[in-house]
């Protein structure tokens, strides 16, 4: 339902988006009803009683069992796999080959790198991207799966460009980095997309990949900056800042934004101005748009009513946002937007929107990624 969602809104308004979303329409309504029909049967069934096989099984019930060893990695993983992905933080495994502009490594531009990676590759492929700033539009393709991506710091290794929607780009094309392959670990780089607020839609990376973990990485821009098939990201407006966008078409769909134990502050140059320009948590991209923010700490400048509607009352009910235990100057809530999808949530809610429960978060301890699974 995203790939389609996201084909359609890469149309501008007129015949030819019309048409695909009547192509659209019976897939559509099918999934829909397929997810429905899931939804209700798990929850028909969780009224009986089994041996936890509807539950997801957390991390201490994997360590138990033959797929995962002592350390929470799995089992078939080699000895090498292991040492990257179990590595410190500071770590920097030994790559498979490096980027350099200035020609000191295998490569002068990481689309060299990557079209070089052999097409059948047993464990991770290590590409070490050397200081500098490389302005050039790379997609790491569905092929090009395992791959660990690292350079020497987030604002030293940084991947820039400038396409937008304003000039005639579809917007998940304008992406200056895409992550299609499975399993893409990423350290210490920075993306950009330096088109500015006046060319509207501008994303710096694109992720449409399973299992993508990003450390210390930094991503830099003024509309949807981090794209996650399309269910959007960071907005900046030239009248108004939203924060998030999420883009749930459907009421069963699993997908939504959670930013946990987060600093939302405003950048120095919307410092001086900030009392003239209105930031928000967010607006519902799509009708059931899902975003939570707990833990974290929000600065003075996001408005007293925290949430922005869409247009008109759209999405207002069947949207979900929730905050939850949040602190700073912009964290009070007695003055919120007062839409029937809007809570502040209470603990036993919010442990359902933790790493572990929401995203499963087995898979990301077992990379060797620093993570904190609950509350």
């Amino acid at each position: 339902m995203s790939y389609q969602q996201t084909c359609i809104d890469g149309f501008p308004e007129g015949k030819l988006k019309s048409d695909m979303e009547k192509t659209f329409k019976a897939t559509r309504e099918l999934t829909s009803n397929s997810l429905a029909m899931v939804s209700s049967l798990v929850s028909f069934l969780k009224n009986f009683s089994f041996s936890g096989t509807l539950n997801r099984r957390l991390l201490a019930e994997e360590q138990n069992s033959p797929s995962l060893d002592k350390d929470g990695v799995p089992g078939w993983m080699s000895h090498e796999d292991r040492r990257i992905l179990k590595g410190a933080d500071k770590d920097k495994p030994k790559p498979n080959v490096s980027v350099a502009k200035d020609g000191s490594g295998d490569f002068k531009t990481i689309s060299e790198a990557l079209a070089a990676m052999p097409a059948k590759y047993e464990g991770r492929y290590v590409i070490f991207v050397k200081q500098g700033v490389y302005d050039e539009t790379v997609t790491v393709t569905k092929k090009m799966a395992n791959i660990t991506m690292y350079g020497d710091g987030s604002q030293k290794t940084i991947v820039t460009g400038n396409k937008n929607f304003a000039d005639g780009v579809q917007t998940f094309r304008t992406a200056t980095f895409a992550v299609l392959g499975d399993g893409f670990l990423c350290k210490f780089m920075g993306f950009r997309n330096t088109a500015g607020p006046e060319k509207h839609q501008a994303v710096a990376i694109r992720v449409q990949a399973d299992r993508a973990i990003f450390l210390n990485c930094r991503f830099e821009g003024y509309q949807d900056t981090l794209t996650a098939l399309l269910l959007s990201g960071n907005h900046w407006k030239t009248s108004r800042n939203i924060v998030t966008a999420q883009g749930r078409i459907d009421g069963h769909e699993t997908t939504g934004i959670v930013l946990q134990s987060c600093r939302i502050e405003p950048d120095k140059d919307l410092v001086p101005v900030k009392n003239k320009i209105r930031s928000y948590l967010g607006r519902p991209w799509k009708e059931f748009s899902r975003t939570v923010i707990m833990d974290s700490t929000i600065g003075d400048f996001i408005h007293p009513d925290g949430w922005l509607p869409w247009q008109g009352d759209f999405g207002l009910k069947t949207l979900y946002y929730a905050e939850y235990s949040n602190k700073g100057g912009g964290a009070q809530t007695n003055a919120r937007i007062k839409w029937p999808g809007y809570h502040i949530i209470k603990k036993e809610e919010a442990m359902k929107f933790t790493i572990e429960n929401f995203y499963q978060g087995d898979w990301i301890s077992a990379s060797g990624s620093p993570v904190h699974l609950g509350l």
